[in-house]
């Protein structure tokens, strides 16, 4: 069975579903195996946990 792992910041209940419909959808067709096969993860990180440049990204977003 194949797995997707998607990382991504905070989403919301319908943006998941979009992306585990959508992500399911596009590898099934690439692959050529029935979506029932495929398993998704989405890792959630909070805007604390993710740095760039040295700086956190809730850093980052409160200088904006």
């Amino acid at each position: 069975m194949p797995v997707i792992t998607i990382e991504a910041g905070l989403v919301n209940k319908e943006q998941k579903e979009k992306l585990i419909k959508e992500f399911t959808k596009s590898a099934s067709e690439i692959i050529g195996l029935p979506e029932e096969k495929f398993i998704v993860f989405i890792k959630e990180n909070a805007d604390e946990n993710v740095g760039v440049g040295g700086i956190s990204l809730l850093e980052l977003k409160s200088k904006r």
